[in-house]
């Protein structure tokens, strides 16, 4: 039996940060058959005496120059890739929503509900829809989608967080202001991405650099960093709670506040975070209960379950329901019936594949980088290196919620929504994966291209009238994707061509998991057999 991995993470394939000479570790040894030029051995050694004030002043010193250099080139990556992902993002401001429309679905429903909080105070928009508030970003008649409730409110049936956070900017610049806040939160994404790959992951800073930039400026992350949509900032707050429980102790106090607020944050973004946010929450109270900190795990669990009663109680209050729900109009069997009045729980698990290479609502057919996360996470699940479930855990249960709970993977949106809450989850590994091999960056940087390639396109296209976000963004011009797509399987036309593709991209992705799950755990066994030569010698 494979034993599962002590050491803190690093590159898929390699130890952690930690385990070489540097500044996580320490001064390492020197001219010795593993480390025959420690980057630390500045100074002769022979002859100096053991413990040398000088020669430990020199030593921290050093430590200290490498450290703050280090950090500062981080800093200095973090901004890039954030002012990029910042510029894709706020590009996709062009592309209209319909071709009649500058939002449309759900979009309005928040924005209106924004406004209502600036200049209300409250989240009644009864008087904002009698004043036809919509009509500067939707110009047609605005689709019904509150009920009047008893006391003459109208309550859109949305979450309040999103509309909270954008009150300030919708009373400033608008729905242009709002849009350009989530352009922000972007921004702050891809920073935050490359932070944790390297610090958290032990990625080498190009390789971590490569990997967030991509991600950042290609669907579907850039796409929903225009859009008036809960998921890019649920997806900051899973990213920030993953990133405080990616290490190999426990997580300190500042960290367990991080994942607290991340948790609590989640389900008022939307009701359908709630797995997500339960998964981080286990993670956190299991580890902090196996290091012994049961206190701080009770803490933390006495306050979410409060935090949960709030929530339960605040919404019975304003909305009549357990969820926002209640408050629609389009819910005939009850809030619950937001999930299907009839689900076939057995015709949605081909969404499992189909949210990865569906042609045109897959993740994969806009940025075919997405599919590196197969072998990716294979690799880091056969490894196990600690604090991997803080990536697979939210991971899965994401990406289980888009595939058995969410109604439609179809739907007037662009393609990945259900996912976007996760996908960051998703890029660390892939980043993590990457770093392990000097060929799998280029292999990275060829496909991630093709998506950023992708949105630049469809930015142009919208720009011109060709396409818009959530009627026909598969219409564009972009020969790549055009030709791309034929060989993905379109689940909107189940015929027998679609399930034939099915089988083939089913079985290509079990297989290269399997290959890449083999081949981690055959490298470690070669490292192990090396290093038990080495000290043979």
């Amino acid at each position: 039996m494979p034993r599962k991995s002590t050491a803190p993470f690093g590159p898929a394939g390699g130890p952690g940060p930690a385990s070489g000479p540097g500044p996580a570790s320490g001064p390492g040894p020197v001219d010795s058959p593993a480390h025959p030029r420690s980057g630390w051995a500045t100074l002769p050694h022979r002859g100096t005496r053991s413990g040398s004030p000088a020669l430990e002043a020199a030593r921290v010193g050093e430590a200290g120059t490498q450290v703050g250099e280090a950090g500062t080139r981080v800093g200095w990556a973090m901004l890039v890739v954030g002012v990029l992902a910042f510029a894709a993002a706020a590009a996709g401001i062009l592309v209209p929503a319909t071709h009649q429309t500058r939002t449309t679905a759900d979009e309005p429903q928040y924005l209106l509900t924004a406004i209502s909080l600036a200049e209300d105070h409250d989240l009644d928009i009864a008087d904002e829809l009698a004043e036809g508030r919509w009509r500067p970003f939707h110009a047609l008649p605005l689709p019904t989608q509150t009920e009047l409730l008893a006391d003459g409110r109208r309550l859109s049936p949305h979450d309040p967080l999103l509309p909270l956070l954008l009150a300030g900017p919708v009373a400033v610049g608008g729905w242009v202001g709002a849009k350009l806040a989530m352009a922000a939160l972007a921004g702050l994404l891809a920073a935050l991405l490359l932070w944790t790959a390297v610090r958290r992951l032990g990625v080498p800073l190009g390789v971590a650099a490569l990997a967030a930039g991509l991600f950042a400026c290609s669907p579907p992350l850039a796409v929903y960093g225009s859009q008036v949509y809960p998921e890019l900032p649920a997806a900051l707050a899973v990213l920030a709670a993953a990133a405080a429980l990616l290490s190999s102790g426990p997580p300190t106090r500042p960290a367990t506040l991080v994942v607290g607020a991340a948790v609590v944050v989640l389900p008022w973004l939307g009701v359908k975070y709630a797995p997500v946010a339960a998964v981080l929450a286990v993670i956190a109270c299991w580890r902090l209960a196996r290091a012994g900190r049961g206190r701080r795990a009770l803490a933390l669990a006495g306050s979410l379950a409060v935090a949960g009663v709030a929530f339960l109680v605040l919404h019975r209050w304003w909305y009549g329901g357990w969820t926002p729900y209640a408050a629609g109009d389009h819910f005939a069997g009850g809030e619950l019936s937001v999930v299907g009045t009839e689900p076939d729980y057995l015709g949605r698990s081909r969404r499992l594949v189909g949210l990865l290479v569906d042609r045109g609502f897959g993740v994969a057919a806009w940025q075919p980088a997405w599919l590196l996360a197969v072998p990716a996470l294979a690799a880091l699940a056969r490894r196990r290196p600690p604090g991997w479930a803080a990536l697979a855990g939210p991971l899965a249960a994401g990406w289980l919620v888009a595939t058995f709970v969410a109604l439609t993977m179809h739907g007037w949106w662009f393609a990945g929504r259900q996912v976007v809450v996760v996908l960051p989850l998703a890029a660390l590994a892939v980043a993590w994966w990457a770093g392990g091999d000097g060929r799998r960056p280029v292999l990275l940087a060829v496909a991630g291209g093709f998506g950023v390639l992708a949105q630049l396109w469809l930015v142009a296209d919208g720009a011109a009238g060709r396409v818009t976000w959530a009627v026909d963004p598969t219409a564009t011009t972009n020969p790549l994707y055009r030709a791309w797509r034929l060989a993905l399987p379109d689940y909107l036309a189940m015929g027998a061509w679609t399930w034939v593709l099915h089988g083939v991209w089913l079985a290509a992705l079990v297989a290269w998991a399997a290959v890449a799950a083999g081949a981690g755990h055959h490298l470690a066994g070669l490292r192990r057999l090396g290093g038990r030569g080495l000290r043979k010698a």
